[in-house]
């Protein structure tokens, strides 16, 4: 039996990239299944959807400013006029069910969707629950979740540890190693420490580089150093000739499964789904948080790694510093580096996408 149903909100990749992978989880299922995305207009979903062959609407919403205050005096206008858009949208496309991922456009829709009596599920990727999501979880039918504990947020009842959906072919790196030491032209004979800053890059995860890179070029380490479109051009400009051989500075990683594969150590902030990404590739890790993030949850993402001596978490004011003398030192413990790698891969869960799915026709069949 088909089914129809809508996947709501966005804002980052975070939370682009787990519903992509629902609806690809929900069309592996039924290909006649019909799926709509509700995202919020001039955001980056309203491009990511429709290039991964998806419908998106659009409201118009936006977050809670807390920088500039002033700037809110339009949120609730924004607020009514989208739960009226979100109420005309639910009724045109008749959903069996409607899943909100987080993100601006997830609370008007799933509002909306409750008061109308579609069943829900809200997918929360961060140990601290996000405030668009702890308002729409109350009346939610499911809470997939990705860490233990959600309760303190949720209620218990319908709270499920799924994971988050990741991208398979991300972490799609077992007998690559060879084949992405040569993509990378590195040496197969030296460790590699991969750094990744996200699409826009980390300012301090390069700070941290830059910092150490006469003493990198000392060392018998290579690095995987993806800087971000924000910086790549300036870092070029400033490290003109001046880039150490052993050193490969790009803007994007193209093919993710190459720089996992080549990996023997990995520096990252702590967003979930870069998280959940690193627990199924199961190599060592060094957390960095960010501290930009609402309610500080990158450290309450790394902490719950970090508790279970999953992964070593440097903060972000001290990494200048420290990340880099870290990253090294570590390499050289072997016992610890395993230790690592084999409690990491203990928290992957690869098949949270299909998981999600299936309480989702769970709800159907409910009705």
């Amino acid at each position: 039996m088909a089914i129809r149903v809508i996947i709501s909100g966005g804002g980052t990749g975070g939370h682009i990239f787990p519903a992509i992978s629902i609806a690809n989880a929900l069309k592996a299922m039924d290909p006649s299944n019909e799926i709509l995305f509700v995202g919020a207009n001039g955001r980056m979903e309203m491009d990511k959807v429709p290039a991964a062959g998806y419908r998106i609407v659009g409201l118009d919403i936006q977050g809670i400013n807390r920088k500039q205050l002033w700037k809110n005096i339009f949120l609730p206008f924004k607020l009514m006029k989208s739960l009226n858009k979100a109420k005309s949208v639910i009724k045109e496309f008749r959903p069996d069910v409607a899943v909100g991922v987080g993100g601006f456009a997830s609370g008007p829709l799933l509002m909306m969707a409750n008061k109308l009596g579609i069943p829900t599920v809200v997918q929360e990727q961060n140990s601290y629950a996000g405030v668009t999501n702890k308002k729409v979880g109350a009346k939610a039918a499911k809470i997939c979740v990705a860490y233990e504990g959600m309760e303190q947020f949720f209620p218990a009842d319908k709270v499920l540890i799924t994971g988050n959906p990741i991208r398979r072919e991300s972490i799609a790196i077992a007998g690559k190693r060879e084949e992405a030491l040569a993509f990378f032209e590195l040496d197969p004979h030296k460790k590699t420490v991969l750094v990744l800053g996200g699409s826009l890059g980390a300012k301090t995860l390069n700070e941290s580089v830059l910092a150490y890179l006469s003493e990198l070029k000392k060392q018998e380490v290579q690095l995987i150093w993806q800087c971000g479109s924000f910086y790549v051009e300036k870092l070029t400009e400033d490290l003109a000739g001046g880039l150490p051989e052993n050193v490969r500075m790009m803007a994007f990683l193209q093919r993710m499964d190459y720089a996992y594969a080549a990996a023997d150590l990995i520096i990252s902030r702590a967003g979930a789904g870069t998280i959940s990404e690193l627990c199924v590739v199961g190599k060592p890790v060094i957390l960095v948080p960010s501290p930009n993030v609402a309610e500080d949850h990158q450290t309450k993402n790394a902490m719950a790694l970090v508790n279970k001596e999953a992964a070593l978490l440097v903060k972000d004011s001290e990494a200048k510093k420290d990340l880099i003398p870290a990253a090294l030192d570590l390499l050289n413990e072997a016992d610890r580096v395993a230790r690592l790698s084999e409690n990491i891969k203990k928290l992957g869960k690869l098949n949270a996408d299909v998981q999600i799915a299936e309480e989702v026709y769970k709800l159907i069949n409910k009705k």
